[in-house]
């Protein structure tokens, strides 16, 4: 039996005492060990599979962390955490107070920029290649892409500045043809057509001043280590063309790299996926009471266009995509543009659906402002992952969408409480709306297990009374309102689901101002500039002078954790908000 090569390395100082000829062993021994974990821990598999030999040769041939490498979204780093200090750790990847399921400068020297967002790796690697520069540092400076990546145009900003400067930059294009979603675009055309070697037309890398090189097998690792070698003595910018396989050395992963993206639980051994419980009898996920619906709207209303950038299987587009493909996009990672597009398409009498995850359309804002409000145009904003996600952390918490969308004339901002009110919003925009609408909704299963009722329409800016008592009214907006019924079962409290954020139902606010003697709001966003803080905004403006309580997320940047964790850390959980509710009504029937 071989001697474990793993076993001996903690950084990659460590590494680098390895022959060359034992480098293989090595790739095989992290194979298994991430597949061990991740198959009873969870995480991202595949993309982390197909970067082993590179990730060895990179850390082999350059001098890290003094040589800053960087890497793009960062779902493909835990070979990289693995060989830097956190390889006795690893089980705790994504996990409450465990490590981070992306690259964080604050757990590793190593870990030279944090990620989460696609598409950054190459401005944040020039930006710190020009600082060592001004410093007089020399040092190498990579940037690692992937193929659905680089088509974002923040990514080719970052490749143009870079074309004219001298700086030592390697960027290198880790091409598998897929990013959690098979690539799309021309770009992907092209990449394929170089790959095959029928690309007659210039390189397009070596006309942005790149010297390129490649492609080349991404798992052939003294290939690997003989061109990384002989582009560290080439100077300026510099393009490695790199081919992996998603998913590599795991035989399911290779086959379905969609699913083996990130597959939950699976048998180490088989990489048979653990079946979950009978999803028959459970409610169904938002994402696919957006996608079951958008298909049965679209296929009685013609205008209807869905779009969605790159997340076509995590939106449920997907639905759309397979019964009417022709009305159902996949722009690629290219927030910006999604956005942009619907609003073009909302000029000449389209119903655009632009679904992107709350987080995401933050790289959009700009474009949500000046290309949709700004000209009212009636885009449909459905945005998924809204809330705290869970086990993805920080970067990917959609808890800022109604303070950062809170603030823009003409915007109209609803939650469904449940997933009959998102079909019917749904059904209620496209009868035809002049603004546009903003619709979020969280990950995971709503609580109704009968949803699909017939479509009625919603009247916009109204909210609902769901149970009346005396003294105090609670105030939710969205899916809060499922945890405030459970918090209030049997206590004499009124609830109020607002459903829309913006424009705030002021009717009833002064009916509600004027009735009660406290408020509570809750929200699953962040308590600045949210919903809460719409309704102090009312308050103060009408001088009412009544306690109003806020309960959301607080001013912190909030870390990984699952979402039940989460909640009760924010203290937005069933006991939680019972605690304080009880607290408050004790309070007001004793004073």
């Amino acid at each position: 039996m071989q001697e474990s090569l793993l076993e001996h390395i903690t950084l990659p100082k460590d590494l680098r005492q390895l022959k060359r000829d034992a480098l293989p062993q090595l790739a095989q021994e992290l194979r298994d060990f991430i597949i061990n974990i991740v198959a009873t821990k969870e995480g991202h598999l595949g993309a982390s599979l197909g970067v082993v030999e590179l990730t060895i040769a990179l850390h082999y041939v350059f001098k890290t962390p003094e040589d800053v490498l960087i890497w793009d979204v960062g779902h493909q780093a835990y070979v990289h955490k693995i060989l830097t200090g956190r390889k006795e750790i690893f089980d705790t990847n994504r996990q409450l107070n465990g490590i981070s399921g992306f690259p964080k400068r604050s757990e590793s020297a190593y870990d030279a920029f944090g990620v989460g967002h696609s598409s950054t790796s190459i401005s944040a690697a020039l930006g710190m290649s020009i600082a060592s520069q001004i410093k007089g540092d020399d040092k190498h400076h990579i940037a690692v892409i992937g193929d659905a990546s680089i088509a974002s145009g923040m990514a080719f900003e970052g490749l143009n500045h870079a074309g004219v400067t001298d700086a030592n930059l390697l960027v290198i294009l880790n091409d598998n043809a897929i990013g959690i979603d098979p690539s799309v675009g021309a770009l992907k055309q092209y990449l394929t057509n170089v790959k095959k070697g029928t690309e007659k037309q210039d390189n397009i890398f070596e006309a942005l001043n790149f010297d390129y090189s490649g492609p080349i097998d991404g798992h052939d690792l003294p290939l690997l280590l003989s061109e990384l070698e002989r582009l560290k003595s080439v100077k300026g910018p510099k393009f490695l063309h790199v081919i992996t396989t998603k998913g590599k050395g795991l035989k399911q992963a290779e086959l379905d790299q969609v699913k083996y993206h990130a597959p939950g639980k699976f048998n180490a051994k088989t990489g048979e996926i653990h079946p979950k419980s009978n999803t028959n009898e459970q409610p169904p996920k938002y994402q696919d009471v957006f996608g079951e619906t958008i298909v049965e709207l679209a296929l009685k209303n013609k205008n209807i266009i869905g779009i969605t950038p790159a997340m076509p299987t995590g939106s449920s587009l997907k639905y759309m995509m397979d019964k009417v493909p022709e009305r159902a996009l996949d722009v690629g990672i290219a927030e910006q543009h999604a956005v942009t597009l619907a609003a073009g398409m909302a000029t000449q009498g389209i119903i655009p659906f632009c679904n992107i995850y709350s987080t995401f359309l933050q790289r959009a804002y700009d474009q949500v402002i000046h290309d949709v409000a700004l000209q009212k145009l009636p885009v449909i904003f459905c945005l998924d992952r809204a809330g705290l996600v869970g086990e993805d952390g920080a970067t990917h918490h959609g808890v800022f969408d109604l303070a950062y969308l809170n603030c823009i004339p003409n915007l109209v901002i609803f939650a469904p409480r449940d997933a009959i009110a998102l079909r019917n919003i749904m059904y209620t925009a496209q009868l035809g709306i002049d603004f546009p609408l903003a619709i979020r909704y969280p990950r995971g299963r709503g609580h109704l297990l009968e949803w699909r009722k017939p479509f009625e329409t919603i009247e916009i800016g109204k909210g609902v009374c769901l149970k009346k008592g005396k003294k105090l009214a609670i105030l939710s907006i969205g899916t809060m309102a499922k945890v405030v019924e459970e918090a209030t079962i049997d206590l004499d409290v009124s609830h109020y689901d607002m459903q829309f954020v913006k424009p705030l139902d002021e009717d009833l606010l002064h009916e509600i101002f004027e009735h009660y003697e406290s408020i509570v709001t809750i929200e699953d966003g962040t308590i600045v500039g949210g919903f809460g803080s719409s309704v102090l905004t009312f308050a103060n403006a009408n001088s009412y002078k009544l306690p109003i309580t806020v309960l959301g997320v607080e001013d912190k940047f909030v870390e990984h954790g699952s979402v039940t964790q989460l909640f009760e850390i924010q203290e937005l959980d069933i006991e939680s908000v019972k605690k304080k509710v009880t607290e408050l009504l004790f309070f007001l029937n004793n004073s």
